[in-house]
């Protein structure tokens, strides 16, 4: 122990002072004095290198300190193992920072009057704040949208809250605040503008179906009741045929409406199959023949077809959209139009089926959402032309699932074209 080798060296001088006394008479005490002396400047000697180590208590402590080696090791001992543990929770909040940024959603952490003192990556997309520069800014200063205002006010959330993004564009967040240690506040956002427009679809397609099945509905349950309420001989054989015949049709637009429909289902459901061999011109022969049916010569109907390109894929689903594509051409192009079917290969390798008219055209603004389920131009003149609606959308799907693009130009009374492009990778 320290005190003991000091005790041992002031007692090894005692000694020598006694055995030297009878020769040195009175200086013994001279001898032992010097003894002591030098054993203090060696210890005020050690006491400087050692304050010396302090100034940089990184490097490794003085070596032979003397009586300061087993103080300076548990001390170096000790640095070592706090900076370990230090090392260690700067990994922990490293990490929780990194997990913080990684995560889909917005973070905002605040104190108690609302300042920010930190947010990651999609918060700052979200809400429009900055950091380092809006550190320290109160929240409610920087994003005003009144409904977050009113929230953020309230007592206690327990509930989230719908707002607009201050952060610019047309997103929907949902909003959290959770209170958490003693006076700090976290701030939790959600991008819900893609949920919100799916819910809004499905409320649109649920009115859109309920609206074109009852069209038809009304019309069966009115000639239905008055084919029950007349007398049998109140009616003309040409009377009762014309009413059958119009029965017949809207019981037939309501089967091709829940045929369209299944498609759909089909289409968005099921797995796609493994890719075979499409004969693309017979396909596009076999919808040329049915257009030119439909047209019955009101219209000029021209093929352009490479007899040796063909595409891998589904062949049925193939032939839907291609047939789907020919007969709108022929539905709103007016008799005496030009309709040109082309099938080719572009410069750069891709496939491109491609269908011309010089029909009515469609305005600009109506061209983003022509392959919306139901959505129609104009209403009445497609229900004339026993369209369903839902035509575009299942040829949208289709090309979807064949790594395609709907690609659709249209001018308002300067005729359509519509196209599938299909991707190099998909020809046969």
């Amino acid at each position: 122990m320290v005190w003991i080798r000091n005790l041992i060296v002031v007692l090894l001088w005692a000694g020598l002072a006694a055995l030297t006394r009878p020769i040195t008479g009175r200086f013994g005490w001279a001898v032992f004095s010097f003894g002591l002396g030098t054993l203090l400047v060696w210890h005020i000697w050690q006491l400087s290198r050692v304050t010396r180590w302090t100034n940089d208590l990184q490097r490794p402590p003085p070596p032979s300190a003397g009586s300061w080696d087993e103080a300076l090791a548990r001390i170096y001992r000790h640095l070592r193992n706090q900076e370990r543990q230090l090392a260690m929770l700067e990994g922990n909040v490293q990490g929780f920072f990194d997990a913080a940024q990684a995560l889909p959603d917005g973070l905002v952490t605040l104190d108690k009057e609302f300042h920010i003192d930190w947010c990651n990556r999609i918060a700052r997309q979200h809400l429009g704040l900055r950091l380092p520069a809006d550190r320290g800014q109160n929240l409610l200063n920087l994003v005003r949208a009144p409904e977050f205002v009113d929230y953020a006010r309230q007592e206690d959330w327990p509930a989230p809250r719908l707002v607009r993004s201050p952060g610019g564009g047309d997103r929907l967040l949902m909003v959290q605040l959770i209170s958490y240690n003693k006076h700090q506040r976290m701030l939790l956002t959600r991008d819900v503008t893609q949920i919100e427009r799916l819910e809004t679809t499905r409320r649109d397609f649920v009115a859109n179906v309920s609206h074109e099945l009852r069209t038809p509905l009304t019309v069966l349950s009115g000639f239905l009741e008055t084919l029950r309420d007349m007398p049998t001989e109140a009616l003309s054989d040409e009377q009762r045929e014309q009413y059958m015949k119009l029965m017949l049709d809207q019981a037939q637009r309501m089967q091709a409406i829940v045929a369209d429909l299944l498609t759909l289902s089909t289409l968005e459901s099921s797995p796609t199959t493994d890719p075979q061999p499409v004969n693309m011109p017979a396909l596009i022969e076999t919808a040329l023949s049915q257009a030119r049916a439909l047209s019955g010569g009101r219209h000029e109907i021209v093929g352009e077809i490479d007899e040796g390109l063909d595409i891998l894929g589904t062949g049925t689903e193939i032939a839907s959209a291609i047939s789907n594509l020919l007969i709108n051409a022929v539905r709103y192009t007016p008799e005496g139009g030009h309709i040109t079917v082309r099938w080719r290969r572009d410069a750069d390798g891709d496939a491109r089926y491609s269908v011309k008219d010089t029909g009515i055209g469609i305005a600009s603004h109506h061209l983003p959402r022509l392959t919306e389920r139901f959505y129609r131009v104009d209403r009445s003149r497609s229900r004339e032309s026993g369209g369903t609606g839902l035509g575009l959308a299942i040829t949208k799907h289709i090309a979807m699932r064949h790594d395609a693009e709907l690609e659709i130009a249209s001018e308002l009374g300067q005729g359509s074209t519509f196209a599938l492009h299909f991707p190099d990778s998909r020809v046969a």
